[in-house]
């Protein structure tokens, strides 16, 4: 039942005089205490806030003091008291709230600084299970939604980065707060109180095994607000959840204008092709524009894995995101600046790399200090009018995957070597994909088509356009290998490989027709495997 309002209108300027601290981030807070005083402001405060804030010399009252309760229970129970609550909900201009206020000798709270537990931080380490469950923080966000909701004369601060600000409108409002000022920090701190419990959920959904719980939430923090969006005339925002995966929300940018929203997209997309490739057996690196790879190869050095990805479609590569698996070294960085790229991400550059970057002031640089792991579980989110869609993270890794010889002619080695490779890279390419790879390298790659068919022409089109660019007699689609993300439906796609000069084919198989698609590799001498794993990304 809701509750009827009693329209009392809220005044602009609230003086404070007093102020209740209670931080598990003590970031700046004794000089933002300190600085309180300086405006006549009591401070109540709470363990070991109230601790370190009388060590500093500064006077402060314990909350015990208000509440005329011991802080018990390991401080689980120390603030969820009316003399506390009460001081934060009393509606001062309510005669009968004030009458309350003052026959249970409740001292308003007119500023409260909570920020709380760290149950993100604890969960993220991988503490044990008491350890995360003790971190869930009750009375902070308690105050802090009572505070919020009493904006009216409450003033809530749930960050460090707001001290500053707090204090300038303290000085200029000569001691008070402006209901506009209270407002802002009031929504503020029901969003991060929602991100909060939305964390909180998001782990015991996980931990209980739970994949689609009947209430799902999301937060995040924002890291920074962009110039726009997908198009100029789109806003955009850029969110971090706090996972801790290696990636473009996690990197350290080293250089470079800021990111734009298409290239945080985009860079994500290359960074988690690039994590495909273990390090340790092969050097690695990943082209993309707009979110597709145009080009990928793997080589002893990332130089050399870099010059056959470029090579698979240079004209695209102009303006695109590069992705390395290893640390980028100056021969590879060297190369790199030649084409006009917008970002490099990569677990680690070394100082001459830094030093060649450099030179290109625009470009920027991250570095994760480490890769994704493919195989890992996780989830991704994509909205839908009036709706959210919620699914588990494509983790299947070709390697782990049973391959089915289901043509006469088995693969060569090489050819199988070739094919994981380029099934690798078709999880990461628009359907509908098709890629064809040669010693280590894609040599050409359609995507996003709405036939099959179409994507191995576009496929074959651009590999006969990267060999003209090259100066080379005939496309490297021929002799390569060729990778679908999902089955054949016909066999007008296989045959279309064929005629590019395919010789083994990787796909999930399970069409209706598959038999036809069968014969029809048998009928040209192609080898063919069935993964039993369909990759689309649309």
């Amino acid at each position: 039942m809701a509750v009827a309002s009693k329209n009392i209108p809220a005044p602009d300027l609230v003086m404070v005089r007093r102020a209740l601290l209670s931080a598990s981030d003590k970031t700046g807070l004794i000089e933002f205490a300190r600085a309180l005083t300086v405006f006549g402001i009591e401070l109540v405060s709470t363990g070991g806030t109230a601790k370190a804030i009388a060590a500093a010399g500064i006077a402060v009252r314990d909350v015990s003091d208000l509440t005329g309760f011991p802080e018990i229970m390991d401080g689980r129970v120390k603030t969820l008291h009316p003399a506390v609550h009460g001081a934060l909900l009393g509606i001062r201009d309510d005669p009968e709230h004030s009458e309350a206020m003052r026959a249970n000798r409740i001292e308003p709270i007119d500023l409260v600084v909570v920020n709380l537990y760290p149950f993100e931080e604890v969960r993220q380490s991988g503490a044990d299970y008491p350890s995360v469950v003790e971190n869930i923080d009750i009375g902070g966000p308690a105050m802090v939604r009572a505070s919020a909701k009493n904006h009216a004369y409450v003033t809530v601060v749930t960050e460090p980065d707001d001290y500053a600000a707090v204090l300038n409108a303290l000085e200029l409002n000569t001691g008070s707060l402006t209901l506009e000022f209270r407002k802002k920090l009031a929504a503020k701190a029901f969003a991060r109180t929602a991100a909060y419990d939305a964390a909180i959920s998001q782990w015991f959904a996980e931990t209980l095994d739970v994949e689609h719980p009947a209430w799902r939430a999301f937060g995040g923090r924002l890291e920074t607000v962009m110039r726009y969006g997908e198009n100029p005339h789109q806003s955009a925002g850029f969110y971090v959840t706090g996972d801790k995966r290696p990636g473009v929300a996690t990197a350290k940018q080293l250089q470079g204008k800021q990111l734009s929203y298409n290239n945080i997209n985009d860079t994500d997309a290359a960074f988690e092709l690039a994590g495909e490739f273990d390090p340790a057996r092969s050097a690695a690196v990943a082209i993309i524009k707009h979110a597709n790879p145009c080009g990928v190869g793997v080589g002893v050095s990332l130089r050399e894995a870099y010059a056959k990805a470029l090579a698979c479609d240079p004209v695209s590569a102009f303006g695109g995101i590069v992705a390395v698996n290893r640390l980028l070294d100056a021969e590879a960085a060297e190369e790199i600046v030649k084409t006009f790229t917008e970002v490099i991400i990569a677990p680690e550059a070394s100082e001459e790399a830094q030093a060649i970057i450099a030179a290109k002031k625009n470009l920027r640089l991250l570095v994760t200090g480490g890769l994704p792991n493919p195989a890992t579980a996780g989830v991704t989110v994509k909205s839908v009018s009036g709706g959210l869609l919620v699914q588990s993270r494509d983790n299947a890794v070709v390697d782990a995957i049973d391959l089915k010889v289901v043509t006469k002619r088995a693969p060569s080695e090489s050819e199988l070597s070739d094919m994981r490779f380029a099934f690798r890279v078709a999880k990461h390419v628009k359907s509908n994909a098709i890629v064809y790879a040669k010693d280590g390298a894609t040599v050409g790659i359609g995507a996003g088509q709405m036939s099959r068919v179409d994507s191995s022409r576009i496929a074959a089109r651009k590999a006969l356009d990267a060999a003209e660019a090259a100066g080379l007699a005939e496309p490297l689609t021929k002799g390569s290998v060729v990778a679908s993300d999902a089955f054949f439906p016909f066999a007008d796609g296989l045959l279309a490989a064929v005629e590019a000069g395919a010789t083994a084919v990787i796909q999930p198989g399970g069409s209706m027709r598959d038999e036809d698609v069968i014969a029809a590799a048998d009928a040209h001498g192609i080898a063919m495997v069935f993964t039993g794993v369909r990759h689309f990304r649309h």
